[in-house]
């Protein structure tokens, strides 16, 4: 082999490691809290409601994180649809859901309970697991796990 091949070769190695290196590392969940402190971070001070999902493997490792709705000031008109047609096509085992309150109140409403049900029943039709839907407030949040939704279906 030439040295000039040599060197493109090199280089060529070199960009690749460069560009994995640079990519972000999305981590594995290992708990509500955990995602939660995040996004209280990044979601506190946004003006409209963001609905964001997590999609993650089997591992719990997130292979991706999407915006997929921004509302108004105190809705997002979210369709269970397009969380899941995005699911299937990064090969998600499970989602987690989550979205912005911009008052900065955390407390779900009966649409957030009801929209929270109907992507459990959803995810197990298609069999992907809804972990959780976290509701984000200013400086506190709220998962509707924890409160004991899923056991109330």
């Amino acid at each position: 082999m030439s040295r000039t091949a040599i060197q493109l070769q090199a280089a060529m190695e070199f960009g690749l490691r460069i560009q994995k290196a640079s990519q972000p590392k999305l981590g594995r969940i290992s708990t509500s809290f955990q995602v939660a402190q995040q996004l209280i971070e990044e979601w506190k001070d946004a003006p409209q409601e963001h609905l964001i999902c997590l999609y993650l493997n089997t591992k719990n490792e997130i292979i991706q994180k999407r915006i997929l709705f921004v509302g108004s000031l105190d809705q997002s008109i979210a369709h269970p649809r397009e969380i899941f047609r995005e699911a299937v096509r990064c090969s998600a085992a499970r989602i987690i859901i989550s979205h912005n309150h911009p008052s900065g109140n955390p407390e779900p409403s009966e649409n957030d309970r009801r929209f929270t049900l109907r992507l459990i029943k959803c995810g197990e039709l298609v069999g992907i697991e809804v972990l959780d839907h976290l509701i984000i407030g200013q400086s506190s949040y709220v998962s509707l796990r924890e409160r004991g939704l899923w056991q109330q279906r």
